[in-house]
């Protein structure tokens, strides 16, 4: 069970690889968004996706919830693994679906795992056992601390099937994510709070290289649909030809679909870049105060390059340069 945001999401793929080769089973998931289906429905291991929207409401008050508990107890109980930290309403409604606490198992005092990567701490977990199977943990008997995703054939076509009708449907890609939900709040982007925005000029600056670098690529601009103002912004500054802000037709399958095909992406440290790297994707990643060494994207065959600002001590995406982000564009395209 996971209530993520779509990074926490790839991350989890760590422990659905790891725990479906330990029993041989597909492993059934309980988040929170309907993007969650497209994301991990069809990928290896993946068994049901079951969705609940918000856990906030009274039971007596959510159909949701109630509907959730009808499908759990249609299910039945099984070994479960809890990935949040705050699990006391989820165990309420388990408890109401014929669970018992002996059934679920939690990762916070997970020994050993002190500001480790997230994906690591994942692996661990997924050796982990609750009282119904022992309740002791087993030796940790892998390594493989990579989220992973495959683009699947249905994707693939809807992709291909989409871009047909774009101008850059034959070109080679290139990605680009410079929005996030914090950017998006409201208030100016370029609060001092908002630890994840990259001005639209440093933008407008790395389009502009990236332009002279591969003048036979396209280059599209990601995002929600929120996004697209800050991307034709960044567009307006940039005055490059074949750059596209494709937020008004994206979805997670053809997100996972242009990943899958594109050269890389250069982003904030959010989401999309998860994803990518999830699929193989040369991904160069903008930090600001959250550290890299525990929330970077990983991904099996991926090449990622992650760049923190600092500045007499002080740590901000601000003091990363566009001629830092191409500089590492460059290196990461170059890697063997």
């Amino acid at each position: 069970m996971r209530f993520g945001a779509l990074g926490d999401m790839v991350m989890l793929t760590v422990a659905i690889r790891h725990l479906h080769a330990r029993f041989g089973q597909p492993v059934d998931i309980l988040a929170a968004a309907e993007w969650t289906r497209p994301l991990l429905q069809g990928q290896p291991g993946v068994g049901d996706v079951f969705l609940l929207a918000s856990r906030k409401p009274p039971y007596w008050l959510s159909p949701a919830q109630q509907r959730l508990v009808h499908e759990l107890r249609a299910r039945g109980a099984g070994p479960t693994w809890l990935f949040d930290h705050d699990n006391r309403k989820v165990c309420r409604l388990l408890l109401r679906a014929g669970w018992s606490a002996a059934y679920w198992c939690h990762h916070e005092d997970l020994p050993g795992l002190e500001g480790s990567h997230f994906c690591d701490r994942w692996l661990r977990f997924a050796w982990r056992n609750p009282g119904i199977l022992g309740g002791d943990d087993l030796p940790l008997l892998a390594s493989d601390a990579f989220g992973e995703l495959i683009v699947t054939p249905e994707q693939r076509r809807e992709v291909d099937d989409w871009s047909q009708a774009r101008p850059w449907a034959a070109q080679p890609l290139i990605l680009i994510q410079a929005g996030n939900k914090r950017t998006m709040r409201r208030g100016l982007r370029r609060r001092r709070s908002n630890s994840k925005y990259w001005p639209e000029s440093y933008w407008a600056e790395v389009l502009r290289g990236l332009r002279a670098l591969h003048p036979g690529h396209a280059i599209l601009l990601l995002g929600v649909a929120q996004e697209s103002v800050l991307n034709q912004e960044i567009l307006a500054l940039a005055g490059v030809t074949g750059a596209y802000d494709v937020v008004h037709e994206l979805s997670i399958s053809r997100l996972l679909g242009l990943a899958g095909r594109a050269s890389g992406m250069i982003s904030v440290d959010t989401g999309p870049a998860h994803l990518a790297a999830a699929v193989g994707c040369t991904v160069v990643v903008l930090f600001g105060r959250t550290e890299p060494f525990m929330y970077a994207p990983r991904g099996r065959t991926a090449v990622v390059h992650c760049l923190v600002g600092e500045h007499e001590g002080e740590r901000s995406m601000r003091y990363i340069t566009p001629q830092q982000v191409l500089a590492a564009w460059q290196a990461a395209l170059q890697h063997p």
